[in-house]
């Protein structure tokens, strides 16, 4: 059976490519989509598609409605959420992207830090499961396959 896992959170590093390795090395039969990760084509989209908007605010509304749109199919498409939530970012689309994995009742792993035990605390009761580590949350998933 092959799980497409939604990979939520921040953009600045390659731990997308950690979890997949991971995946990889426990032999794991995943598919893994997320969101725009080149942060220029993601903050550029609009105007790539819709051309040149007449400011910095118009610019950023024609790009969130496309990059939303994309994150829509893929996390509608997916059948597993990881949303990880690091200390060096600001979260907000990961926080967006996890409760929008809830509300659609897909099956959601949260991995946070303990300096965000408190922050996160009621969408941590809402996810199916809370970690500390991609490894952990890797682990979840290699479960199911028992």
């Amino acid at each position: 059976m092959e799980l497409t896992v939604y990979l939520a959170g921040q953009i600045h590093d390659d731990w997308r490519e950690t979890i997949k390795q991971l995946a990889q090395e426990k032999g794991l039969p995943l598919t893994f989509v997320a969101p725009q990760t080149n942060h220029d084509r993601s903050d550029n989209i609009g105007e790539a598609i819709l051309g040149n908007q007449p400011s910095k605010v118009y610019k950023d509304e024609a790009a969130s409605k496309i990059n939303n749109f994309r994150t829509q199919v893929l996390m509608e498409k997916a059948d597993i959420v990881i949303a990880l939530f690091g200390e060096k970012y600001k979260q907000w689309n990961t926080a967006m992207d996890a409760s929008q994995a809830i509300s659609l009742n897909k099956p959601t792993i949260i991995v946070r830090p303990d300096s965000l035990i408190h922050p996160l605390k009621e969408l941590s009761e809402k996810a199916n499961v809370t970690v500390e580590t991609i490894e952990q949350a890797i682990d979840v998933i290699h479960y199911v396959y028992e």
